[in-house]
């Protein structure tokens, strides 16, 4: 009730002074949400039109600063390079690598060549951190690392999902 009561009275207020259509609404929208979240401490006797354009003020004074700050640093920040979410198809190939590769952890490594990769490659751990979890040397790990990674590259050449060593060119 008070939304639809004051909203059309802060928009104008707000558009006054910032003179952007969208970023009127964003700043109505982010008033009203604020006086919900402090709902808990309105006083019935102040006015609740006052109340509301000091918070829309408050925030277009915020954005304000923050879009000056974002203006003089702009220079500063490098240009965003593509992502490979950027192409959809890239995206679904390193799922299905990732699921390929996944499966052939779970399938083809022994329980202790497994441990080691996973603590390595997703647990960032180093050899020797992973010689002390395990309790072995830092050549096993070595070991277990070289099995894995030869075991994972012999899979997917054989799915046809990386080509054959021997036919790099």
């Amino acid at each position: 009730m008070l939304f639809r009561k004051y909203q059309p009275f802060v928009f104008r207020q707000v558009f006054f002074r910032v003179r952007e259509t969208d970023l009127s609404h964003d700043i109505v929208q982010e008033t009203f949400v604020r006086v919900w979240e402090h709902r808990a401490s309105l006083k019935p006797h102040l006015p609740f039109l006052a109340l509301t354009l000091r918070i829309s003020g408050n925030i277009i004074r915020d954005h304000a600063r923050h879009r000056s700050i974002r203006e003089k640093l702009e220079p500063q920040i490098p240009p965003v390079a593509p992502s490979e979410e950027d192409n959809p198809e890239d995206v679904l190939e390193l799922r299905i690598l990732e699921r390929h590769i996944a499966d052939i952890i779970n399938t083809r490594l022994g329980d202790r060549c497994r441990a080691v990769f996973l603590l390595s490659k997703y647990e960032g751990k180093s050899q020797q951190e992973i010689g002390t979890l395990l309790g072995i040397s830092v050549k096993t790990v070595e070991n277990h690392m070289t099995r894995a990674l030869s075991t994972i590259r012999t899979a997917l050449e054989r799915r046809g999902i990386i080509p054959h060593r021997n036919n790099i060119t």
